[in-house]
């Protein structure tokens, strides 16, 4: 019967540390695998991540390519589709399309004209597209897109 008192890790699951510089018997004596001289085999000697012995480090050699603007705004998308097969009563908000797994809580909604929409549907999202405006207004819908960004 397996109790807490004789659990065991698997065979070859945990290997024991290497424990160096712990006399010449224990195999790892001396130079404590840091070979002979040289700045590595001193104490308190370290290199840098990303060092590769004076050769051009990879983050150096590789290109650079494009420009990534700091100020760039993304956004959850939603579809008219996705607002058409949504089952909810009264106003479309982010937290209604954050519940109903359309959209991640961080960011902020932007509805697009992908699809159809039948239904006459009140919105409050941050962003929506003319095309998408239209197409709810037409059936009765209505929109109100504050821009909180």
């Amino acid at each position: 019967m397996i109790s807490l008192s004789n659990l065991s890790p698997n065979i070859g699951s945990n290997r024991k540390r290497k424990r160096v510089g712990r006399g010449q018997g224990s195999g790892r004596g001396k130079t404590a695998t840091r070979g002979h001289k040289g700045a590595n085999s001193r104490s308190g000697a370290s290199i840098r991540p990303g060092f590769e012995g004076g050769q051009m480090p990879l983050q150096r050699r590789l290109p650079k390519r494009g420009f990534h603007s700091k100020f760039k705004i993304e956004y959850s998308i939603v579809s008219l589709s996705q607002l058409n097969d949504l089952d909810v009563t009264g106003d479309i908000t982010a937290e209604v399309l954050f519940n109903a797994g359309l959209i991640k809580k961080d960011l902020p909604v932007k509805v697009l004209a992908n699809g159809d929409i039948t239904k006459a549907i009140v919105l409050h999202i941050d962003k929506i597209s003319q095309e998408a405006k239209a197409k709810i207004e037409l059936v009765g819908g209505k929109v109100f897109e504050f821009n909180s960004i």
